[in-house]
């Protein structure tokens, strides 16, 4: 008899969610990086064990709305939270509760959803008793099913999470193959890992005001018949300046982030892979819908 759970991942930004899901399912399937706000749109990550399909679910950090894209993305919290079988809320271990998960919290309470609390970076204390305080906080807001402390980053809570979670399946079909561990499709993986990268390099004015758009993506065979995948990119910036930071002096930024994407994309799709990057100025991009849908940021 085969089983399935739908479990969302909420947190404020920079908790850990994205490497919390990459350590779920073994596989990477949302960026990370030290920048809050990197996820942008509901990402779904999949694992099945034996007779249980579990259904992950990232969503975008929880932050106040800015432009039309930080809308998309607040959108992504409501879907995801209105109709899961379980939540698991990620918390900063270093930080105290903030308005943005007191409000979160509170749209936890209205859609009575059984919720989970994940204490996460608990590799930063040495004396984990100072974790009692952080734990207390949380629990007068709210009564969590169970309450875990875990290191996403060291895949330490891991099996405790997936066992906490496995009360809450149900009987049903696998709605996923079950060597899938993403619905995402191949361009947007590979628009994800690329703009991992450019988190990763940039300087903290730059990264949000960045989309990465797949222009080409398929394979051909070299003369010694070995697969490649040609990709071609564009990376999108809001401002005339910002074009230059990513390019770098002599093109040296643009370069090293193609290496790093180049690298990660061979790994993940275990294909050598010929990668061309450009940049282009779209100003205001994070303000107009039709760019917002045509870069796959719209959650609609």
């Amino acid at each position: 008899m085969t089983k399935n759970v739908f479990v969302t991942i909420v947190g404020r930004p920079n908790a850990g969610k994205s490497s919390l899901i990459n350590a779920l399912v073994g596989e990477k399937v949302a960026a990370v990086s030290s920048k809050p706000q990197t996820t942008r749109t509901k990402i779904t990550g999949v694992l099945t064990k034996g007779d249980i399909q579990y259904v992950f679910i990232d969503t975008p950090g929880m932050h106040k709305s800015r432009d039309k894209l930080s809308d998309h993305m607040l959108k992504a919290i409501d879907n995801s939270v209105s109709s899961i079988d379980v939540a698991l809320l990620v918390v900063d271990a270093t930080k105290k509760p903030s308005e943005a998960e007191r409000t979160l919290i509170s749209s936890l309470k209205a859609a009575k959803a059984p919720v989970i609390l994940l204490i996460n970076k608990i590799d930063l204390f040495e004396n984990k008793e100072e974790l009692i305080p952080i734990i207390s906080e949380y629990s007068d807001l709210y009564d969590f099913e169970s309450v875990i402390p875990i290191s996403a980053m060291n895949k330490d809570g891991i099996d405790i999470i997936l066992s906490s979670i496995d009360g809450h399946t149900t009987e049903g079909p696998h709605y996923f193959p079950d060597d899938k561990f993403t619905d995402q499709p191949e361009r947007v993986i590979v628009a994800e890992i690329i703009r991992e990268k450019l988190l990763e390099m940039l300087s903290d004015e730059v990264p949000h005001g960045i989309a990465v758009d797949i222009e080409q993506l398929g394979e051909h065979d070299n003369k010694y018949g070995e697969g490649i995948m040609d990709v071609s990119a564009v990376i999108y910036c809001e401002r005339e300046s910002h074009k230059g930071i990513v390019i770098g002096k002599g093109g040296a930024m643009l370069k090293q982030v193609g290496k790093l994407a180049r690298e990660d994309l061979e790994r993940f799709f275990m294909i050598k892979t010929n990668l061309r990057l450009w940049v282009k100025v779209k100003e205001g991009w994070r303000n107009r819908e039709g760019l917002i849908k045509n870069f796959g940021l719209s959650n609609d």
